[in-house]
């Protein structure tokens, strides 16, 4: 999954021969999950068709602040314009918009969607050499740029007056990857991986029936997704669940038994940046395991456990340079349990729930939760989403490694 979808992309389209390309440009942002609208200066309508790009985006593309031959027709407002986006993306960028975006001119609708935008903006430059190479064009790119817009640069190839060199706009399928590459690149977790395990486990009896819990692997699931979309590379351990995710950057190595994700987690834990254990994983298992199914020939039925092995407790015991966080269910004495259980693994921080706690806990789609860190500092929080219960957990991470 993009790091794109599900955002809002304004695109601009300024008066320029590279505007025929927005029509694939905007295909490739719906392909990568985003919602797109388009804002087209007036001269810009004569290089593509309107009725193209209100069909690839799905929306009527603006290009004036009102139908001049409707007089009942609503304003297009450019501030609910630069509102809606969370990306605008002018291009091509002309000569000419580039110089009334640097020197605050508002004469069309783009430059004053422009002019009120609170999103990073993204130009990509398109004109011919001579243009592109006079001193006024360089002192638009420096004021653009100081005033914190992202350059896409332009490529060097054949230009529409038959010159050849710099002015030639990115390529569309470039242009959404200098995007996608410099969201990344600011993300807090860029370039770092993340372990989380999630889910119950499944302790077998015989070949049919097993010892288990309640676990939905919501919670994990959620602290995944959170952990992509804030840039990390995932690996998702996860027991049996019928949760899913769909992200480029997480991948799901699926277990069954605690032994299972022991191993699992031994394997991967010693490349990861941060270790998340979010699963809810048996602490017994049948000593054996019946080969046949069991038949109900008796009133009762007598298993013999042992210990499963204690995945946290063994990764916080060779644990280097990973921040380990678990997690402690508890039903009585849940902050005297839970610091001994944060000492006693060696973790940096843990995550307590209660199941007293209505709308905690197994199942549900909330959370609430008390994060100790390693100091004995306690952060309570509210009953939140799961999905907003991950994003507090990598809040409190991103305060203790910058601490």
């Amino acid at each position: 999954m993009s790091i794109l979808s599900g955002k809002n992309i304004l695109l601009g389209i300024s008066a320029g021969i590279a505007a025929y390309k927005t029509a694939s440009l905007v295909r490739l942002f719906i392909k990568a999950g985003a919602n797109v609208k388009v804002v087209m200066t007036p001269a810009s309508i004569d290089f593509v068709t309107p009725l193209t790009l209100s069909t690839l985006s799905k929306h009527p593309v603006v290009s004036s602040f009102y139908n001049e031959d409707d007089e009942n027709a609503v304003w297009n407002s450019h501030v609910e314009l630069g509102l809606w986006a969370d990306y605008f993306i002018i291009a091509p960028a002309t000569a000419n918009t580039m110089s009334k975006m640097a020197n605050g001119t508002c004469d069309n609708l783009l430059l004053a969607t422009y002019l009120s935008a609170k999103c990073p903006v993204y130009f990509a430059p398109a004109m011919d050499l001579d243009m592109f190479k006079h001193p006024s064009t360089a002192q638009s790119f420096k004021a653009l740029q100081d005033f914190g817009n992202i350059m896409i640069p332009a490529t060097s190839g054949e230009l529409a007056s038959g010159l050849v060199g710099e002015g030639r706009m990115a390529e569309p399928e470039d242009i959404v990857s200098f995007i996608e590459n410099h969201i990344l690149g600011n993300l807090p977790l860029y370039g770092k991986k993340v372990m989380i395990t999630a889910g119950p486990t499944y302790e077998a009896i015989d070949p049919v029936r097993f010892i288990g819990n309640h676990s939905s692997g919501k919670m994990g699931f959620e602290l995944a997704k959170s952990a992509a979309n804030l840039g990390a590379e995932v690996t998702l351990i996860s027991g049996p669940t019928n949760q899913s995710i769909q992200h480029s950057s997480v991948n799901i190595i699926p277990v069954i038994s605690a032994q299972d994700m022991y191993e699992e987690a031994h394997i991967y834990f010693k490349t990861v940046d941060i270790a998340i254990c979010a699963a809810a994983v048996a602490d017994y298992r049948p000593k054996e395991i019946a080969l046949q199914k069991i038949k109900k020939d008796d009133s009762t039925l007598t298993l013999e456990l042992e210990k499963t092995k204690d995945i946290l407790a063994s990764l916080g015991a060779i644990k280097t340079n990973q921040f380990l966080v678990g997690f402690a269910l508890e039903t009585n004495n849940e902050l005297e349990h839970a610091k001994g259980k944060l000492k006693r693994k060696n973790l940096n921080l843990i995550v307590l729930n209660s199941l007293n706690d209505k709308g905690a806990g197994f199942k549900s789609d909330t959370n609430k939760v008390t994060l100790i860190d390693a100091k004995g500092h306690i952060t309570e929080f509210n009953l939140k989403s799961k999905a907003d219960v991950a994003q507090d957990i990598f809040n409190e991470i991103f305060n203790q490694l910058d601490a």
